[in-house]
Formats: C-alpha cells, sequence, structure tokens
C-alpha cells in the first residue's frame, strides 16, 4: 500500500531555514508527481509545490523564491527546503502523491490522492 512518510519539521527562528523529507513507497517514485501541501492552525489545506517526474517544478507565490522543492528517485524520497522562514509558514506539512491537474476558476488546482502523517513546522522568535 501507498505510505508517505514525512520528518523534519520543528521549532525555528524568523529567517531561519528547514529541510523536510518525505520517504514514498508502494508505488512507482520516479514516475510519479509528487506535492507538498500545509494546513496552518484553523484554516484548510495550502497547496505549496509540485515536482513532476521530469523535475519540472511549481511553486505557490507566498512561497515561490523561498522554498525549493526536490526529489531523490533513487532513495524514494521527496525534500522542501524552507529557507527564510515567516512565521505565517508556520503550518503542519504533508508530502501528498499527485494524482492530476483540475482548472477552477481558470485557476491551476494540483489534485492527491494519498498523503501522509504531515510535521509540523513552527516559526516563532
Amino acid at each position: 500500500q501507498v505510505q508517505l512518510v514525512e520528518s523534519g519539521g520543528g521549532l525555528v527562528q524568523p529567517g531561519g531555514s528547514l529541510r523536510l523529507s518525505c520517504v514514498a513507497s508502494g508505488f512507482t517514485f520516479a514516475s510519479a508527481w509528487m506535492l507538498w501541501v500545509r494546513q496552518a492552525p484553523g484554516k484548510g489545506l495550502e497547496w505549496v509545490s509540485t515536482i513532476k517526474p521530469g523535475d519540472e517544478t511549481d511553486y505557490a507565490d507566498s512561497v515561490r523564491g523561498r522554498f525549493t522543492i526536490s526529489r531523490d528517485n533513487a532513495k524514494n524520497t521527496l525534500y522542501l527546503q524552507l529557507n527564510s522562514l515567516k512565521s505565517e509558514d508556520t503550518a503542519v506539512y504533508f508530502c501528498a502523491k499527485g494524482s492530476g491537474i483540475a482548472y477552477v476558476g481558470g485557476k491551476r488546482q494540483y489534485e492527491y490522492d494519498y498523503w501522509g502523517q504531515g510535521t509540523q513546522v513552527t516559526v516563532s522568535s
């Protein structure tokens, strides 16, 4: 069965950095679209970033230029490097296996069918 296990979260000061990891199993990782999504306290899920099998990437405007998604297909592992962290980045971060793209109101929306248990990122001084 599909399993996604995130790690690497923690408490960091504003301006700091973290690297999240997600180990995947139960599917052909190298051919899968992979995503990071997050959920801030009291809010819904927010898409953060996507990486395609050919390493093409996409980012939400709120994180572009600060976060970097990458993958190591030999290790079945997805990464998210978080730099220049802000308090508004505080959230539980989930990795997810992509299942397609929808266009809602003219906006691209990445869909996913499996996700992990999440890892908490807290940005606070």
